[in-house]
């Protein structure tokens, strides 16, 4: 099984979640790699068996500006049935806390991708308490993930 992990981040929060979802994985046996949004055109997705994808929120539930041409080619796209797992970093100030996450679960679904849960959310950086969540929001996907096969 080929996994991807997907993130953009500006303040290196996301990445620091991407970087402990990869170390999970890892110590799972599967093969992982790990890649900055702005380096992936939305068709390699269709290359993964599963895909963790994150971003940060910016200002009031926005997409962040390096994730708008990799949004506006999946709004292109078939997933056809890809399943996906979605995380990101966020503030609890604003109204939608990670809130690009809800977005981008309904332009995944209604790209008839299938997302794995609920999004997982972490305020600002990862701290120890937040690995044990990573940890079982890796568990749950890569359950769900089976399961559904």
């Amino acid at each position: 099984m080929k996994i991807g992990v997907i993130y953009a981040s500006m303040s290196g929060n996301t990445e620091a979640i991407a970087d402990i979802i990869v170390e999970q994985l890892k110590e799972r046996n599967h093969e992982v790699e790990l890649k900055d949004m702005l380096s992936l055109p939305a068709s390699d997705l269709l290359h993964y068996d599963l895909i963790f994808i994150g971003m940060y929120t910016w200002g009031d539930g926005d997409y962040p500006d390096e994730c708008l041409d990799i949004i506006e080619e999946m709004e292109q796209l078939d997933l056809k049935e890809k399943p996906f797992a979605l995380f990101g970093s966020g503030d609890t100030s604003y109204p939608e806390f990670c809130g690009a996450l809800d977005k981008l679960k309904e332009l995944i679904e209604s790209q008839k991708g299938v997302c794995l849960g609920n999004p997982l959310r972490i305020e600002f950086s990862p701290g120890k308490g937040d690995e044990e969540n990573i940890n079982h929001f890796v568990t749950q996907a890569l359950s769900v993930f089976e399961n559904s096969k």
